[in-house]
């Protein structure tokens, strides 16, 4: 059988490797080279080097605001959600009775498509601030606040059925030892049950953090970036630049390339850090 396999593997794999090159490893190669030109059509371009990656600290200065309203965002729904998350897969790991329905409510909204979700949120939340004669593009802050409860709502059950699976994997004879050595409810918690599903908690932080920085259909259905684009978030400011100012195309490029570097790199250093936490089950 293992002959077998390592004869026709590449004629198995061929297929996928084939559709990987095409979907995503020549457009890759081909945005980071027209991110060092000037373009309106992929086949007409001048070498402009740096220029692009100038302008996005210089001239456009709609990258940085998104960066930092992209930031923050990220970094409270990277706690809200893990937390929340991980608070209902405690609950739902006691065998109460319901267990199973209640995970597949709380997971159901992770199956609503982005921009479903958004008109729906914005819909939800108008109608609350309809009665202050205010909607969600008043202030930033409303829909910041909104993005973050909408993120929370779609993401919270998927995280939790990834938390239910690392819980039941937790040996029970550690925590009754645990709990022989007359170790309190918090110390078993914190010292032996969030240690154990550190790999859980890694893939969780892992997928909330790279969900939350490319979070594009949520934002345009539920505030497009109003009032101002001061609510507009990394992918949406690139979208926007690529296809609403003319002679910025090369810069939208440039900001894709930044962007990928700048995701890449966060989520590399968040798995190095949450994976030395981890240990041996």
């Amino acid at each position: 059988m293992q002959k077998s396999l390592k004869k026709y593997f590449a004629i198995f794999a061929l297929p996928t490797v084939i559709a990987f090159m095409i979907a995503f490893v020549i457009p890759f190669i081909m945005g980071i080279y027209l991110s060092f030109t000037e373009f309106t059509v992929i086949t007409n371009t001048d070498f402009v080097g740096l220029e692009n990656y100038i302008k996005i600290f210089t001239v456009d200065d709609s990258f940085m605001n998104a960066l930092w309203f992209t930031t923050k965002f990220t970094i409270v729904s990277i706690v809200t959600v893990n937390v929340f998350a991980f608070g209902l897969a405690l609950m739902l790991s006691r065998g109460i009775k319901g267990t199973n329905l209640f995970r597949s409510v709380f997971f159901m909204p992770n199956l609503i498509g982005g921009i479903v979700l958004g008109y729906i949120w914005n819909l939800l939340i108008n109608g609350v601030l309809g009665i202050f004669d205010v909607d969600i593009t008043y202030k930033a802050a409303y829909g910041f606040w909104g993005l973050v409860v909408l993120t929370n709502w779609q993401m919270i059950g998927y995280m939790m059925i990834i938390y239910v699976a690392g819980l039941q994997n937790v040996p029970s004879d550690v925590l009754e030892a645990a709990n022989i050595d007359g170790a309190s409810a918090p110390q078993r918690l914190f010292k032996v049950t969030i240690p154990m599903v550190m790999p859980s908690i890694t893939i969780c932080t892992f997928l909330t953090l790279s969900s939350s920085f490319k979070l594009f259909d949520q934002n345009l259905a539920l505030t497009a970036g109003a009032p101002g684009m001061e609510t507009s978030m990394l992918a949406m400011d690139i979208y926007n630049t690529f296809y609403l100012r003319m002679g910025f195309e090369g810069v939208a490029q440039a900001k894709a390339v930044v962007f990928f570097v700048l995701v890449a790199l966060i989520a590399y250093i968040q798995l190095r850090i949450t994976r030395s936490k981890e240990v041996e089950s």
